[in-house]
């Protein structure tokens, strides 16, 4: 959301979303994301040969399932890639938002603050007490990242800059949605949606302070990106990374879950800015 002055005239309202060109992936384990046959250029013999083409995520998808039921692994503090272990309690990824969703929330923006309120019942958590918590960083084999318990596991062909987007972006599951969450600081109890946006980019080190919803319509470069692509206006903002979508905003999500979350790819996008890291 919002959180400054409004600094451009709804140039979002007229933008239309431009599929993205078929590519294959290269030396990245990636697929082809279209129907067409990739370009060809000579060999120094004077052989046809297929030219390199840039790898480019899927930013929509005709189905919200994102069940995943492949190898998943974990990188260690040490550095080390071992087998996941599940663990013993799979609420604690969602723990913090069960207890705190007393709020209806608006499925478009990802709705009203709903952490406990003072004067809750004993037990209810307050927003002194929850905020970005370290999980496990998953990894899985491919270019593509995968939902994992509630987490995002990034997927091991990614650049490591895109691999700790996505593990900051986890930092946040289980949150509540609070206006203006973010922006002060990176660190917060709650996100809105452009909160939820800078703390991921912050998280790999592009971005120094948080941006708001419309300053994302300028940020970074035009268009979608190869791993990584922000969608903006000046009322909501959410990312795409390496075909999973960070959004606070239930829409197209049979989950319903609100506040910071992984969630599937939308069949369309439109009405936003569309921008990327430069590079990604």
């Amino acid at each position: 959301m919002r959180v400054r002055t409004l600094s451009l005239v709804f140039c979002s309202l007229s933008f239309l979303v431009i599929p993205a060109t078929p590519a294959l992936a290269v030396a990245t384990g990636g697929v082809v994301a279209g129907g067409s046959a990739p370009s060809t250029s000579k060999t120094p013999t004077g052989a046809s040969a297929p030219t390199p083409a840039i790898h480019t995520d899927p930013v929509t998808a005709r189905t919200p399932n994102i069940t995943y039921k492949g190898p998943v692994y974990e990188k260690t503090a040490s550095g080390q890639v071992v087998p996941y272990q599940v663990p013993s309690s799979a609420s604690t990824s969602t723990s913090a938002s069960a207890a705190t969703s007393t709020a209806q929330a608006n499925p478009l923006t990802g709705g009203s603050p709903v952490a406990a309120a003072p004067g809750a019942a004993p037990g209810a958590l307050t927003l002194s007490e929850v905020g970005p918590t370290a999980k496990p960083e998953l990894l899985v084999p491919g270019a593509t990242a995968r939902y994992v318990d509630g987490l995002a596991a990034a997927p091991i062909s990614a650049p490591a800059v895109v691999q700790e987007i996505i593990w900051a972006g986890d930092e946040l599951i289980g949150l509540p949605y609070i206006y203006g969450g973010g922006h002060g600081s990176f660190i917060s109890p709650g996100y809105d949606c452009s909160g939820t946006v800078s703390f991921a980019l912050h998280g790999a080190g592009l971005l120094a302070t948080p941006e708001d919803s419309s300053e994302f319509e300028v940020w970074g470069s035009h268009g979608l990106g190869r791993w990584v692509t922000i969608f903006s206006n000046p009322g909501h903002a959410y990312m795409t990374v390496a075909g999973l979508r960070l959004d606070t905003s239930s829409a197209d999500d049979p989950s319903n879950e609100q506040g910071p979350r992984w969630r599937p790819l939308r069949p369309a996008n439109p009405g936003f800015v569309v921008r990327h890291p430069l590079g990604l």
